[in-house]
């Protein structure tokens, strides 16, 4: 259900606590796999995002956020305007990205630059819990799909002959993969929270947070990354390291690029036009069996994993 035209009075009472503003235009904005709501605000020249929390689950994802914001600092997070807690429905306030790029489609110039952001991300250690305290439930995807195979075979992305041939190597490279590590970890990163501005790219929606595995977190993103007309995962992340893809068997692009692309021609603050040819829906000479692909890569310890939809969806 879309939020409402405009938030309430109380919340628009409270975002100008915390903005030290009172905006006098507010515009809802569609998207994410949450039922939070989600408004463009301003005041003539003055603009910002406020995201309002809608349920319980919503409420800790943004207690999260901007636990992860208060401690985060570089070119890749937007700018942190202010937070408000409430029992019921916490509110975060960040810079409007609006006028951003939000990729697809991609070109080679643009991933290198997410990759530096990503490599400048990785950089950084902060105080923030590891993955196995921030995620408990978030990780062993293929272990849970050995238990019971239904569910997953019931979406038919994958037939049953596949998966047994595919699923213990799947399971054993899960089972070896590294998650802990000491490295500021996006674990959600994928085309709809990245957005590239005049000043780089930055990463949005920090819910998941946490000190971790970079090559778990750069390789999560690179199967949607695939599907949206970039380079093979394997290409990025070669060998064992590719491991850390085995998360994105559950990753998808949200929704067709046309319909997510959030400038105007000259209006792209990023000179998008700067960045070379984009990268099309489907690479020439792509391959017309992914799934007997992803069984290769399996053998190798290379797991992006069929095509399957978010698991936060």
């Amino acid at each position: 259900m879309p939020p409402p035209a405009t938030p309430s009075p109380s919340i628009q009472a409270r975002a100008a606590g915390v903005l030290g503003w009172t905006p006098t235009a507010w515009r809802p904005v569609q998207g994410g796999y949450t039922p939070a709501a989600r408004y463009a605000a301003s005041r003539g020249a003055e603009r910002c995002f406020v995201k309002v929390a809608t349920n319980t689950i919503t409420a800790d994802m943004l207690r999260r956020e901007a636990r992860a914001y208060g401690v985060i600092a570089g070119a890749f997070v937007p700018d942190f305007i202010g937070w408000d807690d409430d029992p019921a429905e916490p509110l975060l306030v960040i810079e409007d990205l609006s006028s951003a790029l939000w990729p697809p489609p991609w070109t080679p110039a643009l991933i290198e630059d997410v990759r530096q952001a990503i490599a400048a991300m990785h950089a950084q250690s902060v105080d923030l819990p590891g993955v196995a305290e921030t995620m408990p439930d978030g990780l062993g995807g293929w272990s849970t799909v050995a238990e019971d195979a239904r569910a997953f075979l019931s979406l038919g992305l994958a037939s049953s002959a596949w998966l047994e041939v595919t699923l213990p190597a799947l399971v054993a490279a899960e089972a070896a993969c590294a998650l802990e590590g000491d490295a500021l970890a996006h674990f959600d990163l994928r085309s709809d929270n990245i957005c590239i501005t005049a000043a780089g790219p930055k990463f949005v929606d920090w819910a998941a947070a946490c000190l971790g595995s970079p090559a778990l977190d750069l390789g999560a993103w690179l199967p949607s990354l695939e599907l949206e007309g970039g380079p093979p995962p394997e290409t990025i992340l070669p060998g064992p390291r590719g491991r850390g893809l085995g998360l994105g068997i559950f990753r998808r692009p949200r929704r067709p690029a046309a319909d997510r692309r959030r400038t105007a021609g000259a209006s792209d603050p990023a000179g998008a036009a700067d960045h070379g040819p984009a990268l099309g829906p489907a690479r020439t000479g792509a391959r017309a069996d992914p799934l007997s692909h992803q069984t290769e890569l399996a053998k190798s310890n290379c797991l992006p994993g069929p095509p399957c939809r978010h698991m936060n969806e």
